[in-house]
């Protein structure tokens, strides 16, 4: 059965602010970022259908995204490519080889492959008008980070603005890279291989929890505006969004 998005004639509205570029080879100064982004579970996508005007129950909505994401889950993982409204999704498998190998090199493992659909991308350009809010002051900001799954042992790629580790031996204890589940202590990052102001290189921690979801959070002494100058306090960057473990 096909889904119809376009059934319902609305504009959605999204505030964004100015933000200082991340990327490397940024030709401009300022990226946009949308300020308004809470973070909704499948129960909360559930609750927000009577905003939306849809008349089916919230718990029927819930139950059935539930059982879809886990059917989704056992499909996938059975090498069925997943075609939905939304998104597309497939396997993976990584690797160079000869062409008589009867496993996957060590180290390898199957991986997702997730990209949003056609239709969905063309709701979003056509749907969404961006509001324009200003410059935002915030100190700093994780802006993304580049990893499949965030998998232990690999190198993390984290970008953002004001993110360059920096400490004196009286702080040295507190700054650096952190990963936070909100449940036990964060894990510090041993290792970061390159630490730049808008780059950070880190190998993911061992001592990770398989399947956790971790905020990203930094905590420099060095100033925003000057990667080499230090402040008397310290700064806490933290990502607005998790990072799954995977192993």
């Amino acid at each position: 059965m096909a889904l119809d998005f376009t059934v319902k004639d609305v504009i959605h509205k999204v505030t964004a602010k100015f933000v200082h570029a991340f990327l490397p080879d940024a030709k401009k100064p300022y990226n946009l970022r949308a300020v308004h982004q809470p973070e909704l579970d499948i129960h909360g996508i559930a609750s927000k259908a009577a905003v939306y005007n849809i008349e089916t129950e919230p718990k029927v909505i819930e139950e059935g995204l539930a059982a879809g994401c886990e059917l989704i889950y056992y499909l996938a993982a059975d090498g069925y490519k997943i075609k939905t409204p939304l998104f597309n999704l497939r396997i993976r498998l990584p690797g160079e080889y000869k062409g008589a190998e009867t496993s996957l090199s060590e180290g390898l493992h199957p991986e997702v492959r997730m990209q949003s659909a056609a239709p969905f991308r063309r709701y979003i350009r056509e749907r969404v008008e961006v509001q324009f809010d200003g410059v935002d002051q915030t100190d700093g900001l994780v802006a993304e980070a580049v990893d499949e799954g965030m998998t232990i042992g690999n190198l993390l790629t984290i970008r953002g603005y004001g993110i360059k580790i920096e400490g004196d031996d009286k702080h040295k204890d507190e700054v650096g890279l952190w990963f936070d589940d909100g449940l036990n202590p964060p894990v510090k990052a041993e290792i970061i291989a390159v630490n730049e102001p808008r780059t950070l290189k880190s190998i993911v921690p061992a001592n990770l929890v398989a399947g956790g979801e971790y905020v990203l959070k930094v905590v420099p002494q060095s100033s925003a505006k000057n990667g080499a100058a230090l402040l008397k306090t310290l700064r806490e960057i933290r990502s607005d969004f998790k990072l799954t473990v995977q192993t």
